[in-house]
């Protein structure tokens, strides 16, 4: 599978953007997908996942309640809504995909074999 992450932007604080990644191949079905993030002088941290099926999702506790992932099969896309933005949002933002061979979370990075290319997010004061 290949994905392609779009959507990024610049957004006041308070606002709103939603994020896809479009994925290539007949097997998207059967991939988790995660967003990370990275900001400037850090690491790449994790936002939010979403099992295969679409039935589970599991987030950071700093985007908690204002981010919401979900993914259209049928579609071969996932998204990632992000409300009530803040500064601190703005960082480079990933896309994901690993195996779905269980019912776990990874929030670890090297937990996920196919990363897109990434889109900037800038949330303004």
């Amino acid at each position: 599978v290949q994905l392609q992450a779009s959507g990024g932007g610049l957004v006041q604080a308070g606002g709103s953007l939603r994020l896809s990644c479009a994925a290539s191949g007949r097997t998207f079905s059967s991939y988790d997908m995660g967003w990370f993030r990275q900001a400037p002088g850090k690491e790449r941290e994790f936002v939010a996942a979403i099992k295969w099926s679409g039935d589970s999702t599991y987030y950071a506790n700093s985007v908690k309640g204002r981010f919401t992932i979900s993914r259209d099969n049928a579609k071969n896309t996932v998204y990632l809504q992000m409300n009530s933005l803040k500064p601190e949002d703005t960082a480079v933002y990933y896309c994901a995909a690993r195996s779905g061979s269980d019912s776990l979370f990874y929030t670890r990075a090297y937990d996920y074999r196919v990363w897109g290319q990434g889109t900037q997010v800038t949330v303004s004061s």
